[in-house]
């Protein structure tokens, strides 16, 4: 089956990942042109939650994810809040990547967004210009429909 890729597709692990970083994952895609490919991986949670970070000990006990093996001294973001949090760059299907971090944090401590609408990554996934496509066609990745990101 051909998958076209693209910003807001959900890609799910097959076998021939097992035994590897990728084992189970399903990645939904923020990024697809030229130059490459960048994703979150969306079902694995990090062991600790967001508040057990000590720079953030005060915030709501968020969970957190493991987004991949790139990048991984960092925090990213995805949310359904535009009208809150300025900045992010829309994905697909009213799904933001980013934005005002300070402002998303104020927002956390207010109550004003939560985990359904919400969700910070460690990490990220990243493949350059041909790779993700040559993992495709070797059989590693399949397109994983009518998956929801948000509750």
């Amino acid at each position: 089956m051909q998958i076209q890729l693209a910003k807001g597709i959900f890609l799910k692990a097959t076998s021939l990942l097992n035994d590897t970083y990728f084992e189970g994952a399903i990645i939904y895609i923020i990024e697809y042109n030229q130059q490459g490919a960048m994703g979150f991986v969306i079902n694995s949670p990090f062991h600790r939650k967001f508040n057990e970070l000590l720079e953030f000990l005060d915030c709501p006990p968020y969970t957190l994810y493991e987004g991949g093996p790139v990048g991984v001294d960092n925090l990213y973001f995805l949310h359904k809040k535009p009208n809150l949090i300025k900045g992010g760059e829309l994905v697909a299907d009213n799904v933001y990547y980013g934005g005002d971090f300070s402002m998303t944090i104020q927002l956390m401590m207010m109550k004003t967004i939560n985990e359904s609408e919400f969700r910070l990554y460690i990490g990220y996934c990243g493949w350059e210009a041909g790779q993700l496509e040559s993992e495709i066609e070797e059989g590693s990745w399949e397109e994983y429909k009518d998956y929801q990101l948000f509750n």
